[in-house]
């Protein structure tokens, strides 16, 4: 395998920088490296969302009809992994990385035609209705009713553990339709409106006191049948492969190698500081084995983006991915929060727009948030124990 760059793809980076250079403002950066939710602040992710749609940048992998940009997969590898070191926001993925290939993959004509143009422009903004109480990584479980009247469907259930669902306009969910077969088989994918009578919405706060979860209870909810993915019954098949998709991880290496380079930095200020050169030597090891587990994620996310290229969905490796990458950023989240040490220990407000001072350096204030905040990403998006059986069984055949 060549892993140099050829020509054009070297002048290729050098636009990407250029445009990072020119287009991504500080603040956004600053704001961004602040936060310690589990995603982005909605207003700093639609900025950054703004940006990049005008320069049509925003979604590379889809099709050139939809806003794609045609690039190869070098390049999309490239613009990550730029965006990444540069400290861009993370876009939100419910509808960019989740609804929106879903809708391209499995939707009719008249929903790409009308959504995908609202999720690029930022007029819809996506939550993702799938677990609830007693019914998390066994989905299939799930009670939220929805029966047919004409052409709208009534639903009443509860979702949980649903983020941003406080801030969105819409959410595609997965309802029951039917109980007389197998759990998997009476399943439907809809789509619906948030701000309707019978939704309310109930905030769920993290240890850290963010505001990223909710429980979502419907009581003779609507949504019309032509907002329905796919047939009745058989939405089991849809939410599977939206959740490869969910699960591919990306170029989580790239966000890895990012995060690792701001460990290196804080264990040399602190070094710096004071004069201590065995701190600086204890963690360079530890630091070395972190980005060697990065790099593998990084080639790892090119085969699968190759796929993707050919048309195919990210298959059973996206449950690799998804293993991979959340295990990784909870050790990278774990070392930083060594390094840091006692100043781990106070509570620091992190919410978008608080002007409360720092306790120890700036870069401290976000580290136990986050710390705290990744102890989830193991659990949702189907827990690392399910992905296992899944490899298990798809990829070695036990």
């Amino acid at each position: 395998m060549n892993l140099n760059f050829s020509e054009e793809e070297l002048s290729f980076q050098e636009e990407v920088k250029d445009f990072l250079r020119k287009e991504l403002k500080p603040e956004l950066v600053t704001t961004s490296r602040k936060t310690s939710a589990v995603f982005t602040e909605k207003e700093v992710a639609m900025e950054w969302q703004a940006i990049l749609a005008k320069k049509g940048w925003l979604v590379p992998s889809w099709p050139e009809e939809y806003g794609g940009t045609n690039w190869t997969q070098a390049q999309k590898y490239i613009f990550s992994s730029e965006c990444a070191k540069a400290g861009a926001p993370n876009l939100i993925p419910m509808g960019l990385a989740m609804i929106g290939p879903l809708l391209l993959g499995r939707g009719t004509k008249e929903q790409k035609d009308y959504y995908i143009p609202r999720i690029i422009n930022g007029d819809d903004y996506w939550c993702q209705g799938y677990s609830e109480p007693g019914a998390g990584s066994d989905l299939a479980s799930l009670q939220c009713k929805a029966v047919r009247q004409g052409d709208k469907y009534i639903i009443n259930g509860t979702k949980i553990w649903t983020t941003h669902a406080h801030l969105a306009n819409k959410i595609f969910c997965l309802v029951r339709t039917d109980n007389s077969g197998k759990n998997q088989e009476g399943i439907t994918f809809l789509m619906m409106d948030m701000h309707q009578p019978g939704v309310k919405v109930e905030p769920l706060l993290t240890m850290a006191k963010d505001h990223d979860f909710n429980q979502v209870v419907f009581t003779d909810a609507e949504a019309p049948v032509k907002d329905r993915i796919g047939k009745e019954n058989e939405g089991w098949a849809v939410a599977k492969y939206l959740l490869e998709f969910e699960r591919s991880g990306g170029v989580g290496g790239s966000k890895s190698l990012s995060d690792i380079e701001f460990i290196k930095k804080l264990v040399q200020k602190i070094s710096s500081q004071h004069l201590d050169e065995s701190f600086l030597e204890i963690y360079l090891t530890k630091i070395t084995e972190l980005e060697i587990k990065a790099k593998a994620i990084q080639y790892t996310s090119l085969r699968i983006l190759s796929s993707l290229g050919k048309g195919d969905s990210p298959g059973p490796e996206s449950s690799m991915m998804k293993t991979l990458v959340t295990d990784l950023e909870q050790e990278i989240s774990e070392l930083t929060l060594e390094v840091i040490g006692y100043y781990g220990i106070p509570f620091q407000d992190t919410t978008y727009g608080s002007n409360e001072p720092p306790i120890g350096d700036e870069d401290y204030r976000p580290i136990a948030g986050k710390y705290q905040n990744l102890r989830a990403t193991t659990i949702y998006g189907g827990s690392n124990e399910i992905q296992r059986n899944i490899m298990a069984k798809a990829v070695l055949g036990l």
